[in-house]
């Protein structure tokens, strides 16, 4: 009976001793759960995959947001994103000229009043074919003309296939411009219209913010959002899935809601680039405008006014 008790008073300790051991080992330091925080509990469960490969339910409260990423120098800015080779499709088919592409661009790259780095065009191929309306970017070309004629190496093409103005080695001599056969540069005529925030940062090529009078701008294919894992601005604005953004090394492009093979998606609906004769090679490509979602008619509402569109760009920087 003496043994029997003795026994089990050793087990209690001995199993006392490991539960210590363990919660002393899972110290709230290294407990991602830990409530130290006074973290308030939601209730809604959000399922994660854990390092080990399983699925696990946490509590919404203690997902935190991802910190953004640091500064880059501007030699990681001009090297680019080791392995990608960054690629646009453009599906004429769905475009209804809501220029919500536009509107995202020119407010998140903070572009002046009455300028757009994004143009969307109404095109007729010929006499008697039926118009289109089509968005026009940078091509990002592998042969850019506006990188060979820079005198000061401000306009520069980037490993992932990005081309990029460094305006703080630009000097406005306006040669990147004469030289692009899309028209897609701007130059910034006068002072930018910057918030204090935006004015205070920083000059970086992956943002192209804050603008500098004097200088050339133009569509980046928002680098920073690509090395945050999330799709350029124009993307992810278009609620008609025109815009399609991917890695031509994994072969994929999205519009954030559907996801396609790429060279499936070109060989499929015929895709082609512009002016593919100059031998620019752009990296955006076009699907033409057939089986439309909707008639060209219905975007005539929206076509460009540039008074209008001046004030209206004045109103909405003051207000942000």
């Amino acid at each position: 009976m003496n043994d029997n008790t003795n026994k089990s008073r050793r087990e209690f300790l001995l199993t006392g001793l490991l539960a210590s051991a363990a919660v002393a080992g899972c110290s709230d330091k290294n407990n991602p759960f830990s409530t130290e925080d006074q973290v308030a509990l939601t209730g809604q469960k959000v399922k994660l995959l854990s390092v080990d490969g399983e699925v696990i339910e946490i509590d919404k409260a203690f997902l935190k947001p991802v910190p953004d990423t640091p500064q880059l120098s501007n030699s990681e800015e001009r090297r680019g994103i080791p392995g990608k080779k960054f690629v646009m499709v453009i599906d004429l088919s769905r475009c209804k000229n809501l220029r919500r592409c536009q509107s995202a661009c020119n407010h998140m790259h903070q572009v002046h009043p009455g300028q757009n780095w994004i143009k969307v065009l109404g095109m007729e191929d010929a006499d008697h074919t039926a118009p289109y309306w089509q968005p026009t970017t940078c091509m990002h070309c592998d042969e850019p003309p506006c990188v060979k004629v820079c005198p000061v190496d401000a306009t520069f093409k980037r490993q992932d296939g990005i081309v990029l103005i460094d305006s703080d080695r630009c000097i406005g001599c306006r040669f990147c411009m004469a030289a692009c056969p899309y028209s897609t540069r701007v130059f910034n005529w006068e002072e930018p219209i910057l918030t204090e925030e935006v004015a205070d940062q920083p000059y970086s090529c992956e943002t192209s913010m804050p603008q500098k009078r004097g200088t050339v701008g133009k569509c980046d294919f928002c680098p920073d959002m690509s090395r945050k894992g999330e799709l350029p601005h124009c993307v992810s604005a278009c609620p008609n899935g025109v815009f399609m953004f991917g890695d031509m090394n994994e072969d994929s492009v999205t519009n954030g809601a559907e996801s396609f093979r790429f060279s499936d998606l070109i060989k499929d609906k015929a895709g082609y680039r512009l002016m593919e004769d100059l031998g620019t090679k752009p990296s955006v490509y076009y699907l033409p405008p057939v089986n439309r979602n909707f008639p060209y008619e219905s975007g005539l509402e929206n076509e460009y006014k540039p008074d209008h569109l001046y004030e209206d760009a004045k109103l909405s920087i003051k207000k942000n």
